[in-house]
């Protein structure tokens, strides 16, 4: 009777855990883990494109602010610019050894540094690069047709370089986002 109430009590904190995470990910307006996406139309988001000191006081800034196709006015303008200025300095007081994002399933030990999860620009990578592994995913599909023409090339190729095709897949690629 214990292993029994043991083993339901496991099961229910495992899919509770799970579900928690999912509500996470559904929360930040992420696609859902294993959902299949598509390439998005071209978007240039705003962006400090430049800044201005003031040469009588130095720790005053002014920055320049591209919209690029967001057309943001207002209220969302200025947010969309203070996130961008508070992300302008993340990358300012952090070394850059330290701005890295790594959500690769084989090294689930190095994911964010310390000092990037506290900033919001960090879990912006974060999610930048959830959605990245998923949408390469997503093209790279074995049973759609980019993905056969991909996995095609790629055997093809392994099968002319080392004679075989009985290669771990993560010998032959690896997808990150660089700051």
């Amino acid at each position: 009777m214990k292993k029994l109430i043991s083993l339901i009590l496991s099961v229910a904190m495992i899919f509770s855990s799970v579900a928690s995470y999912a509500q996470g990910v559904e929360a930040m307006g992420l696609p859902m883990p294993g959902m299949m996406i598509a390439p998005s139309a071209a978007f240039q988001p705003a962006a400090i494109r430049g800044l201005t000191v003031d040469t009588k006081n130095p720790f005053k800034f002014n920055f320049i602010v591209d919209l690029g196709d967001s057309q943001l006015a207002g209220p969302a303008l200025s947010a969309e610019g203070q996130k961008l200025i508070k992300y302008f300095l993340a990358t300012l007081a952090l070394p850059e050894k330290d701005i890295w994002v790594n959500l690769s399933p084989v090294e689930k030990d190095r994911v964010i540094t310390d000092a990037l999860s506290k900033t919001e620009m960090g879990q912006e990578m974060l999610a930048q690069d959830y959605i990245l592994k998923q949408l390469t995913s997503s093209l790279m599909y074995p049973e759609k047709e980019l993905g056969k023409a991909f996995w095609g090339r790629v055997y093809a190729k392994a099968q002319e370089q080392f004679g075989t095709t009985d290669i771990p897949v993560d010998t032959f690629n690896k997808v990150w986002i660089v700051a």
